[in-house]
Parts: structure tokens; C-alpha cells; sequence
């Protein structure tokens, strides 16, 4: 038994699949019926990882894995980061 798992800012949903062994991520996917629940899953643009760490479709799983599709990120973590530390910068100068 394994898990798949999709989240958007006001739903998650995971969804427990039992897989025959070395199943793959995509298989396991496919077999979890999810693409048909989020249809914005799109496989050749969304990420995906097991356990919070980022791996590939034709990954093998083991009992109790946890397959996470992770959505496209809105803005760059490092670029809202620079932002902030400008505008602090702006602040004291102003102070």
C-alpha cells in the first residue's frame, strides 16, 4: 500500500493505492485515478517526489511510500527573498 498525494491552497486530498511490487511513480499515479479528480495535474510539467524529496516518474516505490505531485511554485522563493532584503534596506535608509 502506498499513498498519492496532491494539494492546492484549499484542498489536499490523498489517496491510498495498493501497488504490486517495483510499481512505478507514474504507474502509481495512474493507478490512484487523481489525474482525473485534478485535471490540472499535467505529469510532463508537475514535479513529483516521494516523501517531500523530488524523484521521477520511472522511480520504483516501496511499501508505504507517500507520492507527492507538487504544483508549479507562483514566484521564485531566492527572487521574493532579494525583494524583501530591498525594500529593508529602503526602510532604514528612510528612517
Amino acid at each position: 500500500m502506498i499513498e498519492v498525494a496532491f494539494a492546492l491552497p484549499n484542498k489536499q486530498i490523498i489517496i491510498p493505492v495498493l501497488v504490486h511490487k517495483d510499481c512505478t511513480v507514474q504507474k502509481a499515479i495512474q493507478m490512484s485515478g487523481i489525474q482525473e479528480k485534478f485535471t490540472e495535474i499535467d505529469l510532463s510539467k508537475n514535479d513529483v517526489g516521494i516523501f517531500g524529496k523530488l524523484t521521477t516518474l520511472d522511480a520504483k516505490l516501496r511499501e508505504r511510500d507517500r507520492v507527492e505531485i507538487y504544483r508549479p511554485l507562483i514566484a521564485d522563493p531566492k527572487e521574493i527573498r532579494r525583494q524583501r532584503a530591498a525594500e529593508g534596506k529602503d526602510m532604514k535608509k528612510g528612517s
